[in-house]
């Protein structure tokens, strides 16, 4: 395995260590998966569910990496969660769905809001939690499907947001990660 150039990153009083993939031509990013990092996710969870708004009253999030968080999150709040899938299955009946462009996969994507969870949308004040946001696109179609399923969104929350930092001043966040440009 490669020796990778690294960002020190802290979240709630842990250090990790990120590796940093060059994802464009002279551009590189840190990369943020705490997907097995239970240490990691309670800690978030913990600093996040803190930082919510008192009239929360639903948190949802997308798969897959930001489903730990969430689960922890709901732990930490006693507020229910709701998870976007990203394809479509049978029983999942009547669906609300939104497109969007994965920053991961660089293609287009479709999440879907199961039938059954709708009317634990509807009405509600609603927190999106997600893991880093990046371009905004996949948090473009979670706001989409909770306007369509008749919720109101409440606040954003996040581990880390990433790039330009102004852009993301009205999100809940641990800390911001920055784009590495290569001379």
């Amino acid at each position: 395995m490669p020796q990778r150039e690294t960002h020190t990153v802290k979240i709630g009083g842990l250090t990790r260590q990120l590796p940093l993939f060059e994802v464009a031509p002279g551009v590189k990013i840190a990369i943020f998966n705490m997907l097995g990092d239970t240490e990691v996710i309670q800690a978030a969870a913990a600093a996040l569910a803190k930082r919510l708004p008192k009239d929360a009253q639903v948190l949802i999030t997308a798969e897959a990496k930001s489903i730990p968080l969430a689960h922890a999150m709901s732990v930490e709040s006693k507020l229910p969660y709701v998870v976007l899938r990203k394809s479509y299955k049978p029983y999942m009946g009547e669906t609300i769905s939104a497109e969007t462009l994965s920053i991961t996969t660089g293609q287009p994507q479709t999440l879907f809001l199961d039938e059954k969870d709708i009317a634990l949308i509807k009405g509600k004040k609603v927190v999106i939690v997600d893991d880093v946001i990046s371009t905004g696109s996949t948090l473009q179609g979670m706001r989409l499907i909770i306007e369509k399923a008749g919720g109101l969104i409440a606040a954003t929350a996040a581990v880390f947001t990433e790039g330009e930092r102004a852009k993301w001043k009205d999100i809940i966040a641990l800390g911001h990660l920055p784009i590495f440009t290569i001379p």
